[in-house]
């Protein structure tokens, strides 16, 4: 488990907190969850399955950016103004997840500062570990020497 997941990142409380505000939801292989530039409107935590992150490329097919399993984060956009998905989502594997309404979530937040700090503590070490993995990946394609990372 890494300090990504929910269970890691969020003292106990935050998270029943959360959870009570979570329904359970089900995709199918290859269902798409959210489409880059469309309104983020929610997230998600995966129960079981794989959801992949994608980028599209004009004229080619989209370009997966990352794989997230159990207990991951599946969107962070809803998060951020002007709350608009940045990359696109989709099922690789049938998943069972858990659905959080962005609105909220983000009311909840704003109503309690130690909990949206929590929140917004969280989700920052999501994007930051995500923007180190897109980093290496990128270092590992186009410099001269890869990453160095061993």
């Amino acid at each position: 488990m890494t300090s990504t997941t929910m269970a890691a990142a969020l003292p106990a409380e935050h998270r029943e907190r959360l959870m009570q505000v979570s329904r359970e939801v089900s995709f199918d292989m290859g269902a798409r969850l959210f489409e880059e530039g469309r309104r983020a409107d929610r997230f998600w935590i995966v129960r079981t399955g794989t959801v992949a992150l994608d980028l599209h490329v004009p004229g080619r097919r989209a370009a997966v950016i990352e794989s997230l399993g159990h207990g991951e984060l599946v969107g962070c956009s809803w998060h951020f103004p002007p709350y608009v998905w940045q990359l696109g989502a989709e099922a690789l594997s049938p998943v069972r997840a858990h659905e959080f309404d962005a609105d909220v979530v983000r009311a909840m937040c704003a109503e309690d500062a130690e909990f949206g700090r929590a929140i917004a503590v969280w989700v920052g070490r999501v994007v930051a570990h995500r923007l180190q993995a897109a980093r290496i990946r990128l270092l590992d394609l186009y410099a001269p020497y890869g990453s160095g990372v061993k």
